[in-house]
């Protein structure tokens, strides 16, 4: 076997257990699309953003996991999984914090 041959092989290989575990993990997660409402109130907008965070963050769970026991063996698969959920941590974070600004601000408001 050349050497060409072996990393089609092990490219092929780590191809199929990306898939597999994408498949499992996004059936346990539920990241199905969700169809959005045409006119979303701030709070359904807010409910599902969080939902969103969580499932990036169960779905890294899951991959660190599978990572962790041997079932798969893609780390720059795992790595973009834990650079977007903690992106989103990040985000969420500075939501909140520019919603209890702007709460303070109004809440220092005389009438």
């Amino acid at each position: 076997m050349s050497i060409q041959n072996v990393g089609i092989k092990a490219y092929k290989n780590a191809l199929n257990d990306f898939t597999r575990a994408q498949k499992r993990f996004q059936e346990k997660a539920d990241l199905a699309p969700r169809e959005k409402p045409e006119e979303a109130s701030f709070a359904s907008t807010l409910n599902s953003s969080l939902k969103e965070v969580n499932d990036l963050q169960s779905l890294k769970r899951g991959m660190i996991e599978a990572f962790a026991s041997g079932e798969t063996q893609n780390v720059h698969e795992l790595m973009i999984t834990l650079q977007k959920a903690g992106l989103a941590v990040n985000m969420t974070s500075a939501v909140r914090n520019k919603v209890l600004e702007a709460y303070k601000e109004l809440s220092r408001i005389q009438f």
